[in-house]
């Protein structure tokens, strides 16, 4: 048979197009074989991550069993214990003074001769005496100066029985009573702390600041107290002397809830830790210092940093273990 041109032209083109065809088939091959093994390294990566655990660093500390104190923070000033003014017993001139401010006087000691002669008449001079003993503290009597019956000679202070008096708002007139402890911090020695106890609590209440008045007993006399010092004192208005206390920093507080992850061993994995979430029922509250009532046992580790994050389980690594809360307060 004998073949055309035309003939010969096609069956070239449809051997072309086969081979094209077989080409692009070797090739897409070829690339799907050399992407296979990084797609399966990339597959397998991805995996690990998300099979991964998550490590959060955290400080941590442990519970204490001591004490913790309540106190109210106030300011007042020293006072003599009691104050008395001298008065002469007549009206006249100021011809002597037997004392000057600071001196101390016993009772019935003299402490201005007062001449209450007129002209053309003279009367023995009176004696104005210390109706206490103490200290002379204000002196209104000057020599040649006239006074009355109503103006006093002197003023006289017990400054051997100092006392401290300040005053407490009305919010906090239930928390104060008769015989509670405090310490008293003076500015003129800063460092020392002095103690005193409640001797009286005022029945009533000033209507105008609305603040009830505490006078206080020093307790032990110090010649550096003087009156008329300011004051700086904690009146302890409750004192637990063994109780359960953590920093107030490590509570979480979630939907109505407070707890603490405590740190525990990982059993799984020996030498690594995880949290437990554990609720508490807190106490009071007194300088970042929390009283637990219930919840956690002395010694217990709890995270104080890093705890937002967590959740029951979570596997942490402690990175800081902060001293714990001193046993006494």
């Amino acid at each position: 048979m004998k073949l055309t041109n035309m003939t010969i032209q096609r069956a070239s083109a449809r051997g072309l197009k086969s081979l094209l065809i077989l080409g692009g088939v070797l090739a897409m091959s070829a690339a799907l074989a050399s992407c296979g093994p990084k797609a399966d390294a990339k597959a397998a990566k991805d995996k690990a991550d998300a099979e991964a655990v998550t490590v959060f660093a955290v400080n941590t500390t442990t519970a204490t069993r001591g004490q913790i104190r309540d106190y109210l923070s106030l300011s007042g000033d020293i006072v003599a214990g009691s104050t008395v003014d001298a008065y002469s017993d007549v009206a006249g001139k100021v011809t002597r003074l037997y004392v000057s401010i600071g001196d101390r006087v016993e009772k019935g000691a003299p402490l201005a001769d007062v001449d209450p002669s007129r002209p053309g008449m003279s009367y023995i001079p009176g004696v104005a005496k210390a109706p206490i003993a103490g200290t002379i503290v204000v002196l209104p009597a000057q020599l040649g100066m006239t006074i009355s019956q109503s103006v006093p000679v002197a003023r006289l202070s017990r400054t051997d029985a100092l006392e401290l008096r300040t005053y407490v708002a009305e919010r906090f007139v239930s928390k104060v009573r008769a015989g509670q402890k405090a310490e008293v911090l003076l500015d003129a020695y800063p460092g020392d702390v002095f103690s005193a106890t409640v001797r009286e609590v005022s029945p009533v209440l000033d209507p105008a600041s609305r603040t009830l008045e505490l006078r206080l007993d020093l307790d032990k006399a110090d010649a550096r107290v003087k009156a008329g010092m300011f004051a700086k004192l904690k009146v302890i208005t409750e004192d637990k002397p063994s109780i359960v206390k953590i920093p107030s920093g490590a509570v979480v507080r979630r939907f109505g809830d407070n707890y603490v992850f405590a740190v525990e061993a990982d059993e799984a994995n020996p030498g690594s830790y995880v949290v437990r979430r554990r609720s508490v029922v807190p106490g009071i509250l007194v300088d970042d210092k929390l009283e637990v009532l219930e919840g956690l046992s002395a010694g217990d580790e709890i995270v104080v940093r890093g705890q937002t994050l967590l959740e029951d389980g979570s596997r942490v690594n402690v990175v800081d273990r902060v001293a714990p809360l001193p046993v006494s307060d």
